[in-house]
C-alpha cells in the first residue's frame, strides 16, 4: 500500500488535489474541471497498472461477514467503516469489475449518456432552460439603471432612520435578488453605486461593505435563484434514487409504499421553500443594521437625502389609504368567502367519477416492510391505514375511474349551479384590484380632487351588484363581458386618474414596475400555475419592454406602444382564462371565435410591443451586450456542467463515489453525517464556486443525505444558504472578491474583511435557525399546493 493508504483513498486525494491546483492555475474553470478529471484517471491508471494502488475490500466468503448477513444486517449496510474488524482481502487493482482499459471505456460511454440525459434531451434540459431566460432578466435590469433608481428611492425613505442607508441597501438587495438573481452584478451594481454615497454621509467602511456583500448574496437563495434552479435539477433525481434505495434496504418494494407519497421534488416547490428563508436572512441582514446604528450612532448616521413627493400626508391619512381600506378590502372578500358570498361558479363536471378512495398506506407489504413502515410512521398510522383499507373491502368500492352517464352530470351541474356563490371569484378579485388603485391613489395626494376616484369606487361596487343579481354560474362569458362594461367602464375610468396620481410618486413609480415583474414571475411559480422555464421567459421578456420604458422615459419620448403592449398581454390571458379559445372542434360559437380574434390582436401587438422594446434597447447599446454576457454565462453554465459530469464518472470510475457514500453511511445519526457534508460544503465553497460544488459534490453525497428521513425541501435549502456563507466567507469568498474590484481606494481589504465577518455569524445563526425549526422551510410548500 502507497503511504499506508488504501489505492481508492489515494485516487481521491489525487482527483482533488489536481482539481484544485487546475482551478488555482488560471485557466477558465470549466476546461480546468474537464482536463482535471483527464489528468487524474491518467494518473491513477498509470499507478494502478504500475501496481501502487490496492484496494482492501472486504472479504465477502469469510464467515464473520457471513455471520452478519445471517443476522439480518443488509449487504448495502456493512462497510470497512461500520465493521472495521471484518477479514478483509487485497485487489490488485481499484477499479471494480475490470482493467483500467474496461474503465475508460465505461466512463466514455457514460459521458456520452448524461450529456445526452442532462445536457440534449433529457428531462432536467427545460429547467436549466430557465436558467438562460433568468440570467438575461438579471442583465438586462442591471444595466437599464433600474437598480440605480431603487437605490435613490430607498435611500431617501429610509435615510432618516438610524442605520437607514445599511437598510435600504438590504432591502434594494432582496429586490434585486428577485428579480435577477445573480450575485455578482448585484454586489458590483450596489458597490459602485451606494458605497460612495454612504462613505460620504460619514457610514463606517466596515458596515457598509459588509452590508453590500452580504445583501448581494441573498440572490443565492431569494426566487428565482439561479443556485435553487440547478439544485433542483439534481435534487429531485438524488431524492427519488435515495428514497428508492431506502425502501429497498428496509425491504419495499418501492419508495412510494414506504414512504406513503411519491419521492418527487421539483423546482417550484424549492422556490416556495426558499422564500420565507430568504426574506428571513434580509430580516437578520436589516435587524444587525438598525441595532449597530442605535449603538454606534456616529457610524451610521441618520441622513436626509430629500422627499421624492411633496404632498404632505397626515399619519391618519396613512393609516386609512394605505392600510386599513387595503387590509378591509382583503379581509372582507376572504371573510364573505367563508359565507359562500364571494366563491366559484364553475359549472365544469368531468365525464369520469373521482379516483376511488384508497387507504392513507399500503397494507399489502411483507412483514420487514410492515415493520419499517410503522417505524417510520408509527403504530397508530398503520393501524388507520389498516382501518380504512378494511372499511374499503367491506364496501367494495372501486379504486378506479368511472364514466358518469348523462343523467348524473346533469345532477351533479345542478347542484354546483344551486350551490355557487352570488359574485364569481374572478370579479372579487378584479374588484380588490381596482380597489387597491383607487385606494393608494387617494393616499398618495390627500388634497387632490376626489370625485374620480369616487366615481371609479362607484363602478367597482355597482360591478358587484350586476354580478351578484344579473350574473349567474350559466351566463356565457360573451354575456357576462357585456353586462359588466359599464360598470367596469366607469371603474376603470376611476383607475385612470389614479394611476397619473400615482405616478406622480416617486417611490411607488420606481418600486412598482419591477414590483410587478416579480409579482408576475414568483407569483406564476410559487402559486403553481406554471414551471420555472415559462415563467422565466415571462421574466425575461418583462424586463426588456421595463429596460425599453425606462430608455424612451430617459430620451423624452413616448412610451405608450410599451405601456399598450403590457394592456395587451393583460387581456391576452383574462380571455384565455375566461373563454374558450379552441377553434379546432367540431362545433365553435360565435362568441369563442370573437374571442379567439381578440386574445390573437392582443398577442400580435404584445409581440410588436416585444420587438420594439429589442429595437430601443438595441438602438441604446443594451440589448448586444446583455445577449453577449447572457451566451457567456449560460455557455459557461453547460460547459460546467459537461466538464463535472466527467469528473464525476471519473470518481465513479475507481469506486470513489461508494467509498464516499460507505462513509457517511457509517455514521448511526444521520444528522451527523448531514453536519459533516454541510462543514465540507462550506470549506470547498472557499476555493470553489457554487457551479462546481453543485455539480461536482452534490452528485457523489447527494445519495446519502436524500436517501434519509430529512426533508428534501430542508435539505436543499440548507445547502443552498450554506453556499450562501461561503460567498462571504474570507479569505476567499467570492463577493468579497467582487466589491473589493469597485471599492474605492481608501476602502481596504481588511475594512472588508472585517465589516463581513458579523454577517457571517448571521449567516450561521440563521443556519441554526433553520436547523432547529425546520418548518420555516417548509410551511410555505405545505399551504400552496403544486
Amino acid at each position: 500500500m502507497l503511504f499506508g493508504l488504501d489505492g481508492v483513498e489515494i485516487g481521491l486525494i489525487i482527483v482533488f488535489l489536481l482539481l484544485f491546483s487546475s482551478i488555482l492555475s488560471g485557466f477558465p474553470v470549466a476546461f480546468a474541471i474537464g482536463g482535471a478529471a483527464v489528468l487524474s484517471f491518467g494518473v491513477i491508471t498509470a499507478l494502478d497498472s504500475a501496481g501502487l494502488l490496492v484496494h482492501q475490500a472486504i472479504d465477502t466468503s469469510s464467515a464473520a461477514y457471513q455471520a452478519l448477513r445471517d443476522s439480518g444486517v443488509r449487504d448495502q449496510a456493512i462497510s470497512v467503516f461500520s465493521y472495521p474488524d471484518l477479514p478483509r482481502v487485497a485487489t490488485e487493482s481499484i477499479f471494480p469489475d475490470g482493467s483500467a482499459q474496461d474503465a475508460l471505456r465505461r466512463v466514455i460511454a457514460g459521458i456520452t449518456n448524461r450529456i445526452n440525459e442532462r445536457v440534449i434531451a433529457g428531462q432536467s434540459i427545460e429547467t436549466l432552460l430557465a436558467v438562460l431566460m433568468f440570467v438575461l432578466m438579471g442583465i438586462v435590469l442591471e444595466r437599464s439603471k433600474i437598480a440605480n433608481d431603487l437605490l435613490t428611492t430607498m435611500a431617501r425613505v429610509f435615510g432618516p432612520l438610524p442605520g437607514g442607508l445599511a437598510v435600504s441597501i438590504v432591502v434594494v438587495g432582496a429586490f434585486l435578488a428577485a428579480s435577477t438573481g445573480i450575485v455578482g452584478a448585484t454586489v458590483v451594481t450596489m458597490g459602485l453605486l451606494a458605497l460612495p454615497t454612504m462613505l460620504r454621509n460619514n457610514y463606517s467602511p466596515e458596515l457598509a461593505t459588509g452590508v453590500i456583500a452580504a445583501s448581494g448574496t441573498l440572490g443565492q437563495i431569494i426566487p428565482p435563484s439561479i443556485v435553487i434552479v440547478l439544485l433542483g435539477t439534481l435534487a429531485g433525481d438524488l431524492y427519488s434514487r435515495g428514497q428508492e434505495e431506502r425502501a429497498q434496504i428496509e425491504g419495499c418494494t418501492d419508495a412510494l409504499t414506504y414512504l406513503g407519497e411519491p419521492a418527487v421534488l421539483s423546482v417550484g416547490t424549492l422556490f416556495q421553500a426558499a422564500l420565507i428563508p430568504g426574506i428571513l436572512l434580509a430580516g437578520l441582514y436589516a435587524a444587525y443594521a438598525f441595532g449597530y446604528a442605535m449603538l454606534n450612532p456616529s457610524k451610521a448616521p441618520a441622513v436626509e437625502l430629500g422627499d421624492g413627493n411633496g404632498e404632505v400626508v397626515t399619519r391618519n391619512e396613512a393609516f386609512t389609504w394605505f392600510l386599513g381600506v387595503p387590509v378591509a378590502l382583503i379581509a372582507g372578500t376572504i371573510l364573505l368567502g367563508q359565507v359562500n358570498v364571494v366563491g366559484s361558479q364553475s359549472t365544469t363536471v368531468s365525464s369520469f367519477s373521482d379516483i376511488g378512495e384508497a387507504a392513507s398506506l399500503r397494507t399489502n407489504v411483507s412483514e420487514e416492510c410492515q415493520a419499517a413502515m410503522i417505524e417510520l410512521h408509527g403504530q397508530e398510522a398503520w393501524d388507520r391505514a389498516v382501518a380504512e383499507q378494511e372499511a374499503i373491502d367491506a364496501e367494495g368500492a372501486s379504486t378506479e375511474s368511472q364514466r358518469r352517464t348523462p343523467e348524473e352530470i346533469e345532477a351533479i351541474r345542478a347542484d354546483m349551479v344551486a350551490n355557487a356563490a352570488p359574485i364569481g371569484t374572478g370579479i372579487a378579485i378584479l374588484a380588490i384590484v381596482f380597489g387597491l388603485i383607487l385606494s393608494f391613489a387617494r393616499g398618495v395626494s390627500p388634497s387632490s380632487d376626489p370625485m374620480p376616484l369616487m366615481i371609479g369606487a362607484g363602478g367597482v361596487a355597482l360591478g358587484l351588484i350586476v354580478d351578484a343579481l344579473f350574473i349567474g354560474p350559466l351566463t356565457s362569458s360573451g354575456a357576462t363581458v357585456v353586462r359588466m362594461a359599464i360598470p367596469w367602464a366607469i371603474a376603470i375610468y376611476g383607475c385612470y386618474y389614479a394611476l397619473g396620481r400615482l405616478a406622480q410618486n416617486e417611490l411607488l413609480r420606481v418600486v412598482f414596475p419591477p414590483l410587478v415583474l416579480i409579482v408576475a414571475v414568483l407569483g406564476s411559480i410559487l402559486g403553481g400555475i406554471t414551471n420555472p422555464t415559462p415563467a422565466a421567459a415571462l421574466g425575461a421578456a418583462g424586463a426588456i419592454m421595463l429596460a425599453a420604458y425606462r430608455k424612451l422615459s430617459d430620451e423624452d419620448r413616448s412610451p405608450k406602444i410599451i405601456i399598450w403592449s403590457t394592456l395587451a398581454v393583460v387581456i391576452m390571458i383574462l380571455v384565455g382564462v375566461n373563454f374558450d379559445l379552441r377553434i379546432n372542434t367540431d362545433t365553435v360559437s360565435f362568441e369563442s371565435w370573437v374571442a379567439f380574434f381578440v386574445a390573437y390582436a392582443a398577442y400580435l401587438y404584445a409581440l410588436f410591443g416585444l420587438l420594439f422594446s429589442c429595437w430601443v434597447l438595441y438602438r441604446s447599446g443594451v440589448l448586444t451586450p446583455a445577449v453577449r454576457e447572457t451566451a457567456k454565462v449560460t455557455s459557461m453554465v453547460f460547459t460546467i456542467l459537461i466538464a463535472s459530469q466527467l469528473l464525476n464518472l471519473v470518481v465513479i470510475s475507481f469506486g470513489g463515489e461508494h467509498y464516499i457514500q460507505q462513509f457517511l453511511r457509517s455514521f448511526e445519526d444521520p444528522r451527523t453525517a448531514f453536519l459533516i457534508v454541510m462543514l465540507i460544503l462550506f470549506i470547498l465553497g472557499f476555493v470553489l464556486d457554487f457551479l462546481e460544488i453543485i455539480y461536482i459534490v452534490v452528485p457523489i453525497v447527494g445519495p446519502v443525505i436524500y436517501g434519509t428521513y430529512f426533508d428534501p425541501k430542508w435539505v436543499t435549502i440548507m445547502i443552498a444558504v450554506n453556499l450562501q456563507t461561503s460567498f462571504l466567507t474570507p479569505p476567499f469568498g467570492f463577493a468579497l472578491f467582487y466589491l473589493r474590484g469597485v471599492a474605492p481606494k481608501e476602502v481596504t481589504t481588511g475594512h472588508i474583511y472585517r465589516g463581513v465577518i458579523p454577517f457571517v455569524l448571521i449567516q450561521v445563526v440563521g443556519l441554526s435557525i433553520l436547523w432547529f425549526f425546520p418548518g420555516i422551510v417548509t410551511i410555505l410548500p405545505d399551504l400552496i399546493p403544486n
